[in-house]
C-alpha cells in the first residue's frame, strides 16, 4: 500500500482494533491480518494469521485484562508506527497487580488495508524481567554493575 491517505486509514483501523482487543477477536484475526502476514516482537518471529492467532491466544490465556492505550499514531505511504502502553495482570504472578509494557509497532499493509507486517519493539530486560521475582534483583545488579 502506497498511498498515503489508504495507509493512513488502515493505521486508523489497527489503532481502533488493538484499542478493543479482546479473546473473541482471535478467531477474526483473519480480518485485520492477511494470510501470509509476517509478526515479530521479542519472544515470537511467524509468518501466517494462524501463527499470529497462536499468540494472542496465549497473550489472552496467561493474562487478564489486557488493554492497548495508542499513545502516538504516525503515518506515511511507507506504513505506520504505532506508539502504546499494554496494561495487564498475570493470572499466576501478583494476579492483583498491574503490570505495564511501554513500546512501538511497525505496521506495514497490505493493498487491501489489511495488516501485512508486524513488529513490536519493546525492551524486554526492563519492562518484563527485572520485574520478576528471581530474575528482577539480577537485572537490576546487572544494569547498576554495566551502567
Amino acid at each position: 500500500m502506497t498511498d498515503a491517505a489508504a495507509v493512513r486509514d488502515a493505521a486508523l483501523r489497527a489503532k481502533a482494533f488493538f484499542e478493543s482487543i479482546s479473546p473473541a477477536d482471535v478467531p477474526r484475526l483473519g480480518r485485520i491480518y492477511t494470510e501470509d502476514a509476517y509478526f515479530r516482537d521479542p519472544f515470537n518471529e511467524v509468518t501466517g494469521v494462524s501463527e499470529i492467532a497462536r499468540i494472542f491466544g496465549a497473550m489472552f490465556e496467561h493474562l487478564d485484562d489486557v488493554r492497548f492505550t495508542i499513545l502516538e499514531t504516525v503515518a506515511d505511504d511507507g506504513g505506520a508506527m504505532l506508539t502504546w502502553d499494554m496494561s495487564y495482570r498475570v493470572r499466576k504472578w501478583r494476579p492483583h497487580q498491574s503490570q505495564v509494557i511501554h513500546g512501538a509497532t511497525h505496521l506495514r499493509f497490505a493493498p487491501d488495508g489489511r495488516i501485512a507486517y508486524h513488529r513490536d519493539y519493546w525492551d524486554a530486560a526492563n519492562e518484563l524481567y527485572a520485574k520478576l521475582p528471581l530474575i528482577g534483583p539480577v537485572m537490576r545488579w546487572l544494569r547498576r554493575k554495566l551502567a
